[in-house]
């Protein structure tokens, strides 16, 4: 991902440019969706967590400030957005009522694999990694962790997801 390219996007945005908007939303709709479904978990709930978050951006971008990392900025807002939803969600949700759930079950998707082998935390680091060409260190500080840390935690993620791969095969 371009982070200079998002930062100019960001800045048209802030002039009234809905073309760069559109722009924006297609060059990071994958990114901001792999998000949400880390935290979210389920696929209708990012779908719709990712539209509040395009309108949040659009609405506070004059908080924005040009220069800085465009990229870290819109990540920052569905990160936000995410945890305000579980928060919210957690509080209505009577545990008591939830099925017991199997786990006897088949990978239809990578996101699957994703979901059932990696820890939330490995899926937010392969997701910032891979989607958005963030750096180890850079990872550290929007996941707020050592930068050792993220380099082992990518690592075995990625070990996880190899052997799963070969067992689905």
């Amino acid at each position: 991902m371009d982070k200079k390219y998002i930062d100019e996007l960001l800045y048209k945005i802030s002039t009234g440019d809905n073309k760069a908007f559109e722009e924006l939303y297609i060059k990071t709709r994958k990114g901001v969706f792999s998000l949400l479904y880390t935290y979210l978990e389920n696929y209708h709930d990012a779908e719709d967590a990712m539209q509040t978050v395009y309108l949040r951006i659009k609405r506070g971008i004059h908080s924005y400030s040009v220069g800085t990392n465009g990229s870290a900025w819109i990540l920052q807002i569905a990160k936000n957005y995410a945890l305000t939803e579980l928060k919210r969600h957690r509080q209505t949700v009577d545990l008591e009522s939830v099925p017991e759930q199997s786990y006897d079950f088949e990978f239809n998707s990578v996101s699957d694999i994703m979901k059932r082998v990696l820890s939330p935390d490995e899926q937010r680091i392969v997701v910032l990694h891979v989607l958005w060409d963030y750096k180890h260190k850079e990872i550290g500080k929007v996941m707020g962790m050592p930068t050792g840390t993220v380099t082992s935690k990518y690592k075995r993620a990625l070990e996880k997801l190899r052997n799963a791969i070969k067992e689905v095969e």
